[in-house]
């Protein structure tokens, strides 16, 4: 949440740091991380303050920001775990799904899960390049979005709210530059050198 001038600015970085993310995120991947994890810290710590608090509003979003982009920075590894395990578990009820009715035994989830992750840490740079594409991807539709409403707003006393899931063209946009980015980190940004 910012004031309402901020918004188009706001949604126009949201923008170029989803390109940046999904089309060189394994080159850059501390910086991709730092990228998502401000942006997410600065939505959490200006969201506690109200709209008539504006250095209040903004100076919780420098502060957020610059906390979460460090979290993320510095955990990264447990992140790729993480997704890693979220996979796994994704698979693992999927498959069940297709033998059982019933829910699956915890047990097997936890396998799979551990597997996952174990997998994702083996396959970092995969995990990376599909992870940072569709991120990336996700946060260039949704910060264009976001900019063509703040530029279209009426009132510029309002505050301006990112809307992460406020996706122009529905999910087909995200997913052909998903594809596009994982073509060109495969292709040429995310190769070894």
């Amino acid at each position: 949440m910012l004031p309402s001038a901020y918004g188009l600015p706001a949604a126009v970085l949201i923008m170029l740091g989803g390109t940046l993310a999904c089309l060189a995120g394994y080159r850059l991947f501390r910086v991709v991380l730092g990228i998502f994890g401000f942006i997410v810290g600065a939505m959490m710590a200006s969201s506690i303050f109200g709209a008539g608090s504006t250095m209040a509003m903004l100076v919780a979003a420098v502060v957020g920001g610059l906390v979460g982009g460090i979290v993320l920075v510095l955990a990264y590894f447990v992140g790729i775990a993480l997704v890693g395990a979220a996979l796994g578990a994704l698979l693992g009820t999927v498959v069940w799904g297709w033998i059982s009715t019933a829910d699956p035994p915890v047990i097997a989830i936890i396998v799979v899960s551990i597997a996952g992750s174990i997998g994702a840490m083996l396959l970092q740079r995969y995990v990376i390049i599909v992870g940072t594409a569709i991120g990336g991807a996700w946060m260039m539709v949704a910060g264009l979005g976001n900019a063509l409403t703040a530029y279209n707003a009426t009132r510029p006393s309002d505050i301006w709210i990112f809307y992460p899931s406020s996706l122009p063209g529905g999910i087909w946009a995200p997913v052909a530059f998903a594809v596009l980015g994982l073509a060109v980190q495969l292709g040429i940004t995310g190769r070894k050198k």
